[in-house]
C-alpha cells in the first residue's frame, strides 16, 4: 500500500503521542515544542480529559472518537467476572469495541494505510504496520524481552536496523530516555520504508520523572530537555517530507502527597478472601465480598455480593477514606461514559495530591512475592513503584547483576528489587485536575487556538481531518 493514496492527493499526517505533556511544561526547557505551536497556521488547545485519564482509556477515545461506554476500556485494566481474574495491560486490539480511525479512512479510500508505533491495542489490528512491546515468555519461567511487529517480518528487519528495543528503557526503575529515543527511530525507519498515510507515535519518556519526582520538582527540566530534542528532531523529519503533524498529550500529571490504600480497608471490614501461598498472602478476587483494581487516581470496586446493603456499605467505606473525591455508580456511571460491564460496581477517583495503591496486606513480610518485583500483569493495579529501585538495598547494581549471571547460567530467580514504600510516588493522573495547566493538549496544523476545552472525543475528528485535508 506504499504511497497509494496519494493518488487522491490525500495528506499524510503523523501524530506525536507526547505522554504527560502540558502547557505547564512549554516554555524555555521546549524550545521546539515552543516553536511547532508558533509557527504560521498552527494552534494549540487544551483537551478536557476523558475518565479516566489514562494511557489505554484516552488512546482508545483518541483512535474511536468514542467513551468508555462504547469502546469499553475502562482503564489500563480491569476484572473479567467470568473469569474472575484480573487483566493489566492486554494487548489484543480486538478489545477496543469501536472503530477505529484507519478503518473510517479506508472506506472513504481502501488504499489507505496506518502505522501504529507504540500506541496501546496495539496486537493483531487492522493497522498496516505495528510495533509493540512484546516479551517472550519461556516454559522454564524466564522472560526475554522483545517486540511484536505487524507483517511480522518487520521484528527482525527493524531489529537488524535498529538494535534491540530498550525494554529496560520502557519501564521500570531504568525507564528513562533510551525507549522514546528508539521509538522516534523506528517512527522514521517505517516512515523511509514504507510511507503510511498516517504515522501513530507514542513518546513516554515524561511519564517516568514526573511520577517519580513530581511535575514541580527542577529536575523535571532535564526530562523535558530530553523529549524536546526528540520531537524536534522528528518534526524536522516529518516536515521535510511534507507530512502534516499532530502533536498531543494523553494527561497530565498532577502532585501527589498522600496514598489511598482501599483493599487495606476493605480487609479490616472483612470483605477480602486472603489466600496463604508458601507463607505469603495473595488476594483471592472471586472470593472476595468486595475488592478494589486500582489504577493511579482512579479504583475499580467490583462487588461478588451485590445486596443493597454490601453496596451501601462499601460506597460509605470509600466515602469515608481520605483522599477519595467522589464514587460513580449507576446514573453516575453513564454520565461520566464509564457505563460498560467491564466498570467497577463502583468506581471511586482521588483527589488529585492522592492515588490509590494496590496494597491488600498489612504486614510487608507476607507481601506476594511479584510486589518486590516489576510485574505489570499479576498485580492487583498499577504500581508505578516499580520504578525505584529498593533504597534499603545496599549496592543495587552489584544485586542485579549477581541475580543476572544467575539467571544465564539458568537458575531461576525473583527480580526484587522493587520497595514496598508507596510515598515515594510524588505525582499521578487520572482524575480532572484542578488547573487548566495541568490538562492535556493538542496542537499543530488546522487546530484552532481556543480558550474552550476539546472534548475527548473531538480529538478523533482533529486527526481525521488531519488525513482527508
Amino acid at each position: 500500500m506504499t504511497g497509494g493514496s496519494r493518488k487522491n492527493n490525500q495528506s499524510r499526517a503523523a501524530v506525536l503521542n507526547i505522554v504527560g505533556l502540558c502547557d505547564r511544561h512549554l516554555g524555555k526547557d521546549t524550545p521546539n515544542l515552543c516553536s511547532f505551536s508558533k509557527k504560521n497556521g498552527y494552534g494549540k488547545t487544551i483537551i478536557d480529559p476523558v475518565l479516566p485519564a489514562l494511557t489505554c482509556s484516552a488512546q482508545s477515545t483518541y483512535l474511536t472518537g468514542s467513551l468508555p461506554t462504547q469502546h469499553g476500556i475502562v482503564g489500563n485494566g480491569w476484572y473479567d467476572r467470568d473469569l474472575n481474574e484480573h487483566h493489566f495491560w492486554k494487548q489484543s486490539n480486538k478489545l477496543v469495541e469501536s472503530k477505529k480511525i484507519w478503518d473510517h479512512m479506508r472506506e472513504k479510500n481502501p488504499e489507505f494505510s496506518c502505522a501504529n508505533l507504540f500506541w496501546w491495542y496495539n496486537m493483531h489490528s487492522s493497522v498496516d504496520y505495528a510495533i509493540t512491546p512484546r516479551p517472550l515468555y519461556r516454559a522454564d519461567g524466564l522472560k526475554t524481552f522483545d517486540i511484536h511487529s505487524q507483517p511480522m517480518k518487520l521484528r527482525d528487519q527493524i531489529k537488524s536496523d535498529l538494535g534491540n528495543f530498550p525494554f529496560h528503557g520502557f519501564w521500570g526503575p531504568r525507564a528513562g530516555i533510551k525507549s522514546s529515543a528508539w521509538i522516534a527511530e523506528s517512527a522514521k525507519w517505517t516512515e523511509q520504508k514504507h510511507e503510511p498515510d498516517l504515522s501513530l507515535v507514542y513518546l513516554p519518556h515524561l511519564d517516568y520523572d514526573l511520577q517519580r519526582l513530581g511535575p514541580n520538582d527542577p529536575k523535571i527540566k532535564n526530562a523535558l530537555n530530553e523529549i524536546d530534542l526528540i520531537a524536534g528532531d522528528l518534526i524536522s523529519f516529518y516536515e521535510d517530507r511534507g507530512i502534516k503533524i499532530i502533536i498531543l498529550s494523553e494527561y497530565g500529571i498532577t502532585e501527589v502527597s498522600s496514598t489511598i490504600y482501599p483493599n487495606r480497608e476493605f480487609r479490616k471490614k472483612g470483605w477480602l478472601s486472603i489466600k496463604d501461598e508458601l507463607g505469603l498472602e495473595y488476594l483471592d478476587c472471586g472470593g472476595s465480598v468486595a475488592f478494589a483494581l486500582t489504577d493511579h487516581q482512579v479504583a475499580h470496586i467490583y462487588l461478588n455480593n451485590d445486596s443493597p446493603e454490601i453496596r451501601s456499605q462499601v460506597r460509605q467505606c470509600l466515602e469515608n477514606m481520605d483522599g477519595v473525591s467522589s464514587v460513580l455508580e449507576n446514573e453516575s456511571r453513564k454520565l461520566n461514559g464509564l457505563d460498560h460491564k467491564r466498570a467497577g460496581d463502583l468506581i471511586a477517583f482521588s483527589e488529585e495530591d492522592s492515588w490509590f495503591a494496590y496494597y491488600h496486606w498489612m504486614d510487608d513480610d507476607l507481601a506476594p512475592d511479584f510486589a518486590r518485583c516489576v510485574d505489570v500483569h499479576r498485580k492487583y493495579g498499577y504500581d508505578p513503584v516499580e520504578l525505584f529501585v529498593d533504597p534499603k538495598i545496599s549496592f543495587p547494581s552489584l544485586k542485579v547483576a549477581k541475580k543476572l549471571i544467575g539467571k544465564k547460567i539458568g537458575f531461576r530467580t525473583n527480580m526484587d528489587l522493587i520497595p514496598l514504600d508507596a510515598s515515594l510516588v510524588k505525582g499521578s493522573h487520572g482524575t480532572k485536575p484542578n488547573d487548566l495547566l495541568d490538562y492535556p493538549i493538542i496542537m499543530g496544523i488546522d487546530i484552532e487556538t481556543s480558550e474552550n476545552l476539546l472534548p475527548s472525543t473531538e480529538v478523533f475528528n482533529k486527526i481525521l481531518n488531519l488525513c482527508q485535508n
